[in-house]
């Protein structure tokens, strides 16, 4: 009842900045929370940064935080993350997520988009 379509990875250098694009379908769209997550090889999936509904609120890991920003256009059923700043440890595959409510926990979000690769080198 939700896709999810994710853009704007790919290969930067270090210092370099990337904006991550992702467009959701579906009636509920508006009074979604929408997050996005990153996975490395070898580790867990971690929370990035969440945004609610309104964009009124937002939430930032510690190690992203000064670096990325999280945005919502609700007219066109998009969230972004910009990146700058880039270092190689921001390297993973960034998904992007919807819930019904702002969390750190990927527990709380019922779609996922496929996912899209993020590669910084130093």
């Amino acid at each position: 009842q939700v896709q999810l379509v994710e853009s704007g990875g790919g290969m930067v250098q270090a210092g370099g900045s990337l904006r991550l694009s992702c467009t959701a379908s579906g009636r509920t769209f508006s009074r979604r929370a929408m997050g996005w997550f990153r996975q490395a090889p070898g580790k867990e999936r971690e929370f990035v940064s969440t945004i609610n509904w309104t964009g009124g609120i937002t939430i930032y890991a510690d190690s992203v935080k000064g670096r990325f920003t999280i945005s919502r256009d609700n007219a066109k059923n998009t969230i972004y993350l910009q990146m700058n700043s880039l270092k190689p440890e921001d390297t993973a595959v960034y998904y992007c997520a919807a819930a019904n409510r702002v969390s750190s926990d990927r527990n709380e979000y019922d779609y996922w988009g496929q996912g899209t690769q993020v590669t910084v080198s130093s």
